[in-house]
């Protein structure tokens, strides 16, 4: 029986990429010791992270008026490190469409001003607010969103502009669509959904906002840190670093991001015209804003929302669960879930929806 993981992350990865990562676990390089055990200053694994920066700079068409950093404790470290090193007392604005950009607001608060400049809360964020609608600072130190909303199933399709430098926790959809880099002042993201396991956090930053940082933020929570040290100040997290060189070599095998986003445009395609089909299963987020990376949806009820997470995982389609907080069912389907998944998912639904 095939499986699926629909997991919100971590999440699955390519499987030629973990048959890689399997073939190399105890040999690198005819070395007699895996990737994890290898010194980080050695001559086995500098040509890795320089790898692995170089893939995402190709791919993302990153040009060098921007520093790439791998930086320990995943995006909810980057909620302070960021407002830490950016904001010193002043006002950003705060774009609130879910759980994670409220959480984002909650840390900046302890290190400036922060301006909720829209929010989608009192409809339980089901959609992005209109950028005709929000109210944005005078002067903001910068202005942060969240591209993808995990929970709530909402994506923007295009990006607000600013006077401020646009600041994007892209966690849930990096590398999942073509973007113009050009247009943010700092890219962050997680990398436990689409760029390998969890760990790390993808930082992609112009360089001339990095002449904000104080003196006074710590050395490992200071963006210029891992920019001089080629992110090699301490220990890096060298096996999630590798893991991502082999996803991002898979990404430019196939394609590079053009070609999967034709793929995950196609497969959310395919499971929101199957829901638009029927009265059984509903999604509560408004057209314009759905996620095409987290598909969320009921069942009639809450016992057969239960059934339905039991029954699929009895057939291989695993993490159904919508989110603790929420409820309901999710269907994550980043880079990694081949459009099998979700047509097997689609069948599965429809005889659960038969049958129930």
């Amino acid at each position: 029986m095939a499986v699926y993981n629909f997991s919100a992350g971590p999440a699955m990865l390519p499987k030629k990429v973990m048959e890689k990562a399997q073939a190399e676990f105890c040999n690198y390089q005819n070395s007699e010791c895996g990737v994890m055990e290898l010194s980080h200053r050695g001559k086995l694994y500098a040509p890795i992270i320089a790898r692995a920066e170089a893939n995402v700079r190709e791919l993302m068409n990153i040009s060098d008026d921007y520093a790439v950093l791998f930086v320990q404790g995943g995006a909810s470290m980057q909620f302070c490190m960021l407002a830490m090193n950016l904001l010193n007392g002043n006002t950003a604005d705060y774009a609130e469409t879910g759980v994670w950009s409220n959480k984002a607001a909650k840390e900046a608060k302890l290190f400036g001003n922060v301006n909720i400049c829209c929010s989608s809360k009192e409809t339980k964020y089901d959609h992005i607010p209109a950028f005709d609608t929000w109210n944005l600072s005078d002067n903001a130190a910068y202005l942060h969103i969240t591209s993808n909303n995990t929970v709530a199933g909402t994506q923007y399709r295009t990006f607000p502009k600013s006077n401020a430098p646009l600041i994007a926790d892209m966690s849930s959809d990096i590398m999942s669509r073509v973007i113009n880099v050009n247009d943010f002042g700092m890219i962050y993201a997680g990398a436990q959904k689409n760029l390998g396991p969890s760990g790390f956090a993808l930082v992609i930053i112009r360089k001339d906002l990095m002449e904000r940082v104080a003196a006074t933020v710590p050395t490992m929570l200071k963006y210029t840190t891992y920019a001089e040290n080629e992110s090699m100040f301490n220990t890096p997290p060298t096996y999630a670093v590798y893991m991502l060189a082999l996803v991002t070599d898979y990404f430019k095998e196939v394609g590079g991001i053009a070609a999967m986003e034709k793929v995950n445009d196609a497969k959310a395609k395919l499971l929101y015209d199957y829901l638009d089909s029927t009265s059984f299963y509903t999604t509560p987020v408004q057209k314009d804003s759905r996620s095409r990376m987290n598909v969320v949806f009921r069942t009639p009820s809450e016992e057969l929302d239960a059934k339905f997470v039991a029954d699929a995982k009895a057939c291989g389609l695993t993490d159904l669960k919508g989110h603790r907080l929420v409820g309901g069912c999710r269907a994550s389907i980043y880079n990694a879930m081949p459009i099998e998944g979700v047509q097997a998912l689609i069948e599965f639904m429809k005889k659960f929806e038969k049958e129930a």
